[in-house]
């Protein structure tokens, strides 16, 4: 099954068309018959996008720290909900059960996600689609980051190619739906 992993907020922002893309993309996801893999939480954004793949039919894998079951509220009602060791291995688990990745707005955890898989990228671990759902900007100080870091000579231009900037979820779809017969998840 095309699995697909969503890193995003365990809260839900300032903005509500945060909360209103995480629903759609669910809903997208699951009319496509993609699989969400996320961090297992039933708060935020996290629990938004989990509820609209699970009421369109669609499958979810959530993986959450122990450490963290009580804080995020682990979910319970969805396909498979696995309780990791850490963050690390969290981290490993959603990145080995996918076959691209979406960051949505989200907190620190979520930025940290998404350089796990920027890096891993550059270093060729893995050539999976990385997609920022870029609401009004969201992600704009962070690929500043990125362009000052390559401008400071520490990383190539290339580096900009690591990732595709969309600003709604059926862009996403769209760009990801190729992938789907010819991709499987690592092992």
């Amino acid at each position: 099954m095309f699995s697909v992993c969503v890193f995003c907020g365990s809260r839900f922002g300032n903005d509500p068309g945060f909360e209103e893309d995480a629903r759609e993309l669910g809903r997208l996801m699951a009319r496509q018959g993609w699989r969400l893999v996320y961090g297992g939480g039933d708060v935020g954004l996290m629990g938004t996008i989990a509820d609209a793949v699970m009421e369109s039919g669609g499958s979810v894998l959530g993986i959450i720290p122990e450490r963290l079951m009580q804080r995020e509220v682990g979910k319970q009602d969805i396909s498979e909900l696995v309780i990791s060791r850490g963050m690390f291995d969290r981290k490993e688990r959603m990145i080995a059960e996918s076959n691209a990745f979406i960051a949505m707005p989200g907190g620190l955890g979520t930025i940290d996600e998404l350089f796990e898989v920027l890096t891993l990228r550059q270093l060729g671990y893995h050539d999976s689609p990385i997609c920022l759902l870029d609401r009004g900007g969201y992600w704009t100080s962070t690929l500043d980051m990125i362009a000052h870091v390559i401008d400071c000579g520490f990383a190539e231009s290339s580096a900009n190619g690591l990732f595709e900037r969309y600003e709604d979820p059926a862009a996403i779809i769209q760009r990801l739906e190729p992938l789907e017969r010819s991709a499987s998840p690592e092992s």
